[in-house]
């Protein structure tokens, strides 16, 4: 029904920001991410001694540290929308590089523990908590891979609505981690 204006009340997907398929692709990895999860809780709860003993071989502080470093990259990623909506391009480009040099941090202690767990002899076989380790965090990490891609994209095409659309593909990878933390570095 039209407003006293004649408008058409805007939907909720009017009211999204970015774009309708970009949204499509955040929920449908969530829901990948989100069943990863459920599987991995429903297994650890056949074994919570195992689970538990594996998640010992774990680096808590170098999770947390990349916690750390992907929700900065996140708060850096939406300071850019709003830099670039103030009409100040370079600014805007420079808190986006310095998200994907962020992205690029977050994988440099990741390899770093993957090759840890090598050296230790742990691997996808070891215990059915690495499989799901390797297979969740692998699976994140080719992620902050494409939020790489993506928000380079958008810095070198850097329109608000670009840097609005890659910056919510980010911050569901910033989300997916905030999630994978504590599931898999902290709860026993």
């Amino acid at each position: 029904m039209a407003d006293a204006r004649g408008q058409m009340p805007a939907s909720v997907l009017d009211e999204l920001p970015g774009e309708l398929l970009m949204w499509v692709l955040i929920i449908s990895e969530l829901l990948v991410f989100g069943a990863g999860l459920a599987a991995f809780l429903a297994v650890r709860i056949t074994d919570p001694t195992g689970f538990a003993e594996a998640q010992s071989h774990l680096h808590r502080t170098s999770a947390a540290l990349n916690t750390v470093v992907l929700v900065t990259s996140g708060f850096l990623a939406a300071r850019a929308l709003a830099l670039r909506e103030a009409a100040r391009r370079t600014a805007a480009r420079w808190h986006l590089g310095a998200a994907i040099a962020l992205g690029g941090v977050f994988l440099a202690v990741k390899i770093a523990e993957y090759a840890d767990k090598a050296g230790q002899g742990i691997g996808i076989e070891s215990h059915a908590f690495f499989t799901f380790y390797y297979l969740l965090t692998g699976f994140h990490a080719a992620h902050v891979v494409a939020g790489m891609v993506i928000l380079a994209l958008v810095a070198w095409k850097d329109d608000p609505h670009n840097i609005e659309v890659g910056a919510a593909f980010w911050h569901m990878v910033d989300l997916v981690w905030v999630l994978l933390f504590p599931v898999i570095y902290l709860i026993s």
